[in-house]
Order: C-alpha cells, then sequence, then structure tokens
C-alpha cells in the first residue's frame, strides 16, 4: 500500500481517482490545486503525487518544481487534458522533463491509471 497524494482541481477528478487507488489498497490524500498539495507534502510524506497540470492558485508545472525541491525522491505522475495555450502532450513533455516519471493524457482509463501508478511504484 503507497500513500498518494492526487492534485486536480475537478472534484469529479479528485472522487474518482480516490475511488480507483483505495479500491487497489492505497491510503489516498486529495489537494484541490498545487498550492494546497505543496502544503501537504510539508506536512506528510507520500510515496506518490498525481498532478494535474491546468490549476489555479498553482498549476501542476510549478507544483512538480517545489515538490522536486522538498523532496527530491518522490515520485511523480503527471496528467493533463490540455489547456487553451498548449495541448495536453506539450504540457505532459514539460513535465516529463521537470521530473515526472509518468504521464496520463485525459481521459484515461482505470486500467492506464492502475499501470502508470505500478509502473512508478515499480509494482511490475
Amino acid at each position: 500500500m503507497a500513500k498518494i497524494l492526487v492534485a486536480d482541481d475537478s472534484p469529479e477528478i479528485l472522487h474518482v481517482l480516490s475511488m480507483i487507488l483505495r479500491d487497489a489498497g492505497h491510503d489516498t490524500t486529495t489537494a484541490s490545486d498545487g498550492h494546497e498539495a505543496l502544503q501537504l507534502l510539508e506536512l506528510n510524506h507520500y510515496d506518490l503525487l498525481i498532478t494535474d497540470i491546468v490549476m489555479p492558485n498553482k498549476e501542476g508545472i510549478e507544483t512538480i518544481i517545489a515538490a522536486r525541491r522538498k523532496a527530491p525522491d518522490l515520485k511523480i505522475i503527471a496528467m493533463s487534458g490540455g489547456g487553451s495555450w498548449m495541448t495536453a502532450q506539450q504540457y505532459l513533455d514539460m513535465a516529463s522533463k521537470l521530473g515526472a516519471a509518468k504521464v496520463l493524457p485525459k481521459p484515461f482509463s482505470r486500467t492506464d491509471a492502475l499501470l502508470a501508478i505500478s509502473q512508478v511504484l515499480g509494482e511490475t
């Protein structure tokens, strides 16, 4: 069982990912944006951060950079459906260059999410 922090501004995504992760036996905490995620990283140890890229207050790229500084060994998965400035793939390519171990373009399936998580956590 891994401790996983999920950051996304969509309550629906947070709910669905939390259910998927809990059903797979993981301990899951959610954050509504990057700022909240970084506050939680200050207070707790997590094995994995799954973060959206396009969010208010502190977006995912900034969150990845700051998380890398706070916890250099933290595993990160970035997810994105794109935004007004770049396509999802452009955001995800940037996230990979900044330290995301895996990327998930939105929408993704339950199977895709669980496979990415198990690969990043070294379970496969």
